[in-house]
């Protein structure tokens, strides 16, 4: 399987085929439950939580409004430090970045190909991997989800747990089958117990992490005012990555900016129990520039670069309701409570992010031209549950249903460098339609009060289900029923006459 999303299917076709899988409903139901389980216990612990949600909020609110200065001063505290930054309008110009700096920092060695990688969204969002391929550079990823996907040829399936649609059996054939072609093959006689398990993951990874002179990384977090950036993990092999090869490259989205170092207290909070529901991660590692660049002679890489990423970034800050999205902390718990992504799994959503927030997010970041990107605003029941477990407070339904309204209407769906145009939307001229007719009804009292009374009276030729584009709807669900009479009616009926309802 390939590892980018290319070509995927609309999100209601690829849904309906993972949920003919009973194996991936059933890993999804227990990996899901459990998370969210534990985390309401750790979430439950703070007696300030929703304090604490809402100064997430702010803070990033803060920084989006005045994005342009805090950008500015995190190049100029990086290269204070010893560091190099690079602008990214795009994906191919960050890959084209990445790759000229790996070919770089090779110096000529055969080690010149080979890079070890932290888990990053970003660079999974710009298909980085691939990019390198493509330069006959291999790049290592050295998370233990993250490395079942690569060596499965598979696709990440969740933001916090990529591999979380495989179970410990399907893991075990993996390694033994495919360690052997990518390093040092699994030990003999293999069994699915997670100590065993990881056990030949470190073995596995040990000799890349010792060979490579290029790490490459994300951020979960950049500081402006120190230039200081943050990565929380829970194994270990990030801070392998971030402190052993000599040249580090970490690629990091516009929006991880935070403005000072005490806004960290917030997050390094509500970040670890949203995600994996400790009260702290195991490894939250911290640097500022290269070693080099610090007084002393420390750990960490000799020459350090970052890359910012825009790819559709500016154009999200720009919508007034879509820039929530730019909020997001990566933390999954909205996956964890959505029913649907329990359903359908991450690999339907046809981006590196799924769930809600991929639902919103991919959509504003890509545009909705594609069959994939203009569905997933429907990808939702708009139960709302995704807006109460978000630690930074995004309004997820909110934003789900202004998406939808932009590919109904007809919106920004196609980008042209950091251009976006309007291209009309395709196959929706029956629901225009009927929120036109709509529209028309409720504005005027009279005409809504006689068709309700005529589709009571007239409810027991109502059909089961509706003719021509209606019937994807009714596929589906059950068409509600009419009451015997409608609501003014009976508050009439039962109030003496007293129109209250208005």
């Amino acid at each position: 399987m390939s590892g980018t999303y290319l070509g995927m299917p609309a999100f209601p076709q690829a849904a309906r085929e993972a949920v003919g899988n009973s194996t991936l409903r059933g890993n999804l139901r227990h990996a899901t439950h459990t998370i969210r389980d534990k985390r309401a216990r750790a979430v439950a612990e703070l007696d300030d939580w929703a304090a604490l949600r809402e100064a997430g909020k702010q803070i990033k609110d803060h920084t989006l409004r005045h994005l342009d200065r805090y950008l500015v001063q995190v190049e100029e505290s990086v290269t204070a430090a010893g560091g190099t930054v690079h602008w990214a309008a795009d994906a191919d110009e960050a890959n084209e970045i990445v790759s000229r700096l790996v070919r770089e920092a090779g110096g000529g060695d055969t080690d010149e190909h080979e890079v070890v990688k932290v888990k990053s969204m970003a660079t999974q969002e710009i298909a980085l991997n691939e990019a390198l391929e493509a330069q006959g550079i291999h790049a290592y990823e050295t998370d233990l989800a993250e490395l079942i996907v690569q060596l499965g040829r598979d696709r990440p399936s969740h933001i916090l747990v990529p591999a979380i649609h495989r179970n410990r059996g399907e893991i075990r054939d993996i390694f033994r089958s495919e360690m052997g072609e990518w390093g040092r093959p699994a030990p003999e006689g293999l069994t699915d117990t997670p100590a065993e398990l990881a056990e030949a993951t470190r073995l596995h990874l040990r000799e890349k992490f010792l060979r490579a002179r290029v790490g490459i990384s994300g951020a979960n977090f950049v500081v402006a005012e120190t230039g200081t950036l943050v990565v929380v993990e829970s194994e270990g092999n990030g801070r392998m990555c971030l402190t052993l090869p000599e040249t580090l490259i970490s690629v990091v989205g516009i929006e991880k900016i935070v403005p000072k170092w005490q806004d960290l207290e917030v997050f390094l909070q509500t970040l670890p129990r949203s995600s994996t529901a400790e009260r702290m991660n195991p490894y939250t590692s911290m640097w500022t520039g290269t070693r080099n660049g610090r007084a002393g002679e420390g750990d960490g890489p000799r020459t350090f670069h970052l890359v910012l990423l825009d790819n559709g970034r500016t154009d999200t800050l720009a919508d007034e309701v879509g820039r929530q999205a730019l909020r997001c902390i990566r933390c999954s718990a909205c996956l964890n409570v959505c029913p649907v992504y329990e359903r359908a799994g991450g690999h339907a959503y046809g981006s590196v992010y799924p769930g809600p927030i991929g639902a919103i997010l991919s959509p504003q970041l890509r545009g909705t031209g594609s069959e994939i990107d203009a569905s997933l605003p429907y990808a939702s029941s708009l139960c709302g549950a995704c807006y109460e477990v978000c630690p930074v407070a995004i309004d997820i339904p909110e934003v789900l249903v202004h998406l939808r309204e932009r590919v109904v209407q007809g919106g920004p769906t196609v980008r042209h460098g950091n251009r976006v145009v309007l291209k009309p939307a395709k196959g929706h001229a029956a629901e225009r339609a009927a929120m036109r007719a709509a529209q028309w009804a409720f504005t005027r009292p009279g005409a809504l009060r006689a068709g309700q009374r005529l589709a009571s009276r007239t409810r027991r030729l109502h059909p089961r289900t509706l003719p021509g584009p209606g019937r994807a709807w009714t596929g589906s669900r059950d068409l509600p029923a009419v009451p015997a009479e409608p609501f003014r009616d009976w508050w009439q009926r039962t109030h003496g006459g007293r129109d209250e309802a208005k």
